[in-house]
């Protein structure tokens, strides 16, 4: 197996030559971590000639304590003392870094685990923080790390113009197929952020290898995210948070099963077997969430077990799941109507779409190749948009 360096061991073994006599502030989270599970905020208070101002963290924390959507509160350190930043408060203004926090910073580093969807959060938290950079004048680094999907597998479509949020701020597939130092690069040109970037790559990953293939230990990047099995449907089942099914918060496998207290879980996998979907296989199931959707309720519903993930099509697979529960739960099915992700005008499932053909195809019939209409044509258009930006061979 193949041991993979990531952009950290990288720095780690140069001494955090780069960093030297500078003040620098990190965007970190509890996957910012070397080889030997020390953590870049700890390692830079310790490394002499860097001076660690500053911390800034994404959804969740910097140490990975808070759930998903809850407001991360400014505080201070408790190993460091160093003053921590939150990116993540009740607010879109607060997903971005103020000014005068980058005052005095030499540096900005990002060091967090992506796992290779567009929905997850913090690749636009980084984004956010390289266009507040590029004003103040602050170099912008970051230290990359493996896409857990691999990185060369792209699926879906782009998030149209009426429907960028928190979890789509950018027209990105679901799955992309890039590491965040890629996206970084990609973002900083096609975007026009004018951040003055530098990006650490990985040493030995290549694009094919999943997570399996590294040799790296899988440090949890959310609460909800626990194996990189979780990563793999991530990019299809993350929609369920647009519905009033459960996607699994609240049990030790979310994501990979969902449910609700009134499917019928033999109806369901007979219905979804229906559609000879690649690469999986569905097992009833029921569990009854500790907190979230249904907290406390016996719920039934369907396990996802991937059985060949070259095959395996996350996106196509989660939205046949959807349009399943839908025919099989007997008018109960809902659509999420509270607001989502800082938008309140724009149903959470389009949000997570990145458009309303989805939901509009839900509701009049459409068979599933309909409802995905013109997402391969969007899919290779970003293929051919991502290759100047790509990395690794």
């Amino acid at each position: 197996m193949s041991r993979v360096k990531t952009g950290l061991d990288v720095w780690v073994e140069q001494g955090f030559a780069a960093l030297k006599g500078k003040r620098v502030g990190a965007i970190v989270n509890p996957t910012s971590v070397d080889s030997r599970f020390r953590h870049l905020a700890d390692l830079l208070a310790k490394t002499p000639g860097v001076t660690l101002a500053a911390l800034f963290g994404p959804e969740h924390g910097i140490r990975g304590e808070a759930q998903y959507m809850v407001a991360v509160d400014d505080a201070r350190d408790r190993r460091t003392g160093v003053p921590v930043y939150s990116l993540y408060g009740s607010t879109f203004e607060s997903l971005s870094p103020r000014p005068e926090w980058l005052a005095g910073l030499d540096a900005l580093v990002f060091d967090i685990q992506d796992v290779g969807s567009r929905y997850y959060t913090y690749v636009y938290t980084m984004a956010l923080a390289m266009k507040v950079a590029a004003k103040a004048k602050v170099p912008f680094f970051v230290l990359d790390r493996p896409n857990p999907l691999g990185g060369t597998l792209v699926e879906g479509n782009l998030v149209g113009e009426g429907y960028r949020s928190f979890v789509g701020l950018y027209p990105l597939p679901n799955r992309h197929g890039m590491t965040a130092g890629e996206l970084a690069r990609l973002f900083n040109a096609e975007f026009g952020l004018g951040c003055e970037l530098t990006v650490v790559p990985c040493e030995g990953w290549r694009r094919e290898m999943f997570w399996s293939d590294t040799g790296l230990p899988f440090i949890s990047p959310s609460p909800n995210m626990p194996t990189p099995d979780t990563a793999l449907v991530y990019p299809g089942m993350c929609l369920g948070e647009g519905t009033n099914v459960s996607e699994g918060r609240g049990t030790c496998r979310p994501f990979e099963q969902f449910g609700a207290p009134w499917i019928d879980s033999e109806a369901l996998v007979a219905r979804l077997e229906k559609e000879r979907l690649p690469g999986v296989t569905f097992r009833p199931v029921g569990f009854t969430p500790t907190f979230d959707k249904f907290k406390g309720e016996s719920c039934s519903g369907a396990f996802i077990h991937v059985t060949d993930r070259q095959a395996f099509q996350s996106l196509r697979t989660g939205i046949a799941i959807f349009q399943a529960v839908r025919d099989v739960g007997g008018g109960k099915f809902a659509w999420r109507a509270d607001a989502y992700e800082f938008v309140e005008d724009v149903p959470a499932f389009d949000l997570l779409c990145g458009t309303d053909q989805v939901r509009r195809g839900f509701e009049e019939g459409w068979p599933l190749d309909r409802l995905m209409e013109g997402f391969q044509a969007q899919a290779d258009a970003f293929q051919k948009q991502r290759s100047p930006y790509l990395l690794y061979a």
